[in-house]
């Protein structure tokens, strides 16, 4: 088991999941939420089942899968909708991430959690790394990754904590609004951190 864990979060776009390969490319291991969420949610699994039977089976695909898309939408225009399938579904994802944890072999290990604080997550790691990009390139990011209109990224980013709160929660940030080389020595100086603080949590 890692003694030492890093919660890394960031708002949409943000480059989340490049940062946590850039760390695994180093030999940590990583714990990502949003695999984890479409775990729970696999076809057969108790959760799909369960959001069939709160929202109906047009919420399945044609081959049984969760059509996350119309899913999305349905609990982005309802809070209560999004209530019901945050209480849900986070408990079963906490459980998985938290076996994951007990599981790592590297020194420390990252937990890539989108909503870390909206979900007061932070209490499962040490340490917290927020990547940072401004809101403009937020939503063009977003856009062109996910082919989505500029209404539901905005409505997306407005349902996240605010930039300001988000880096006044963060205990390192990366800014990722540069190339790739400047990331990855951004990545290298806090793998060397992590590694000196792992040593201390054993």
């Amino acid at each position: 088991m890692s003694d030492y864990i890093v919660g890394l979060t960031g708002g949409i776009g943000s480059g989340k999941t490049t940062v946590a390969n850039l760390f695994a490319e180093l030999g940590v291991t990583i714990i990502d939420a949003d695999i984890i969420a479409r775990e729970v949610v696999a076809p057969g699994s108790a959760g799909l089942q369960q959001i069939v039977e709160h929202f109906g089976t047009e919420m399945l695909n044609a081959d049984g899968t969760l059509n996350r898309a119309k899913l999305r939408e349905t609990v982005f225009a309802a809070a209560e909708e999004r209530r019901w399938l945050n209480q849900l579904l986070h408990p079963m994802i906490r459980q998985r991430m938290l076996a994951q944890a007990q599981a790592a072999t590297s020194p420390y290990a990252i937990m890539v959690v989108p909503l870390l604080f909206e979900n007061g997550l932070e209490c499962l790691v040490n340490h917290t790394l927020v990547i940072d990009i401004g809101k403009d390139t937020q939503i063009w990011r977003t856009i062109d990754r996910d082919h989505v209109s500029k209404t539901q990224v905005i409505n997306i980013i407005d349902s996240q904590i605010s930039r300001e709160q988000r880096l006044a929660k963060a205990d390192d940030v990366i800014n990722n609004e540069g190339d790739v080389e400047s990331l990855k020595s951004q990545i290298l100086a806090l793998h060397n951190n992590y590694l000196k603080q792992s040593e201390k949590a054993q």
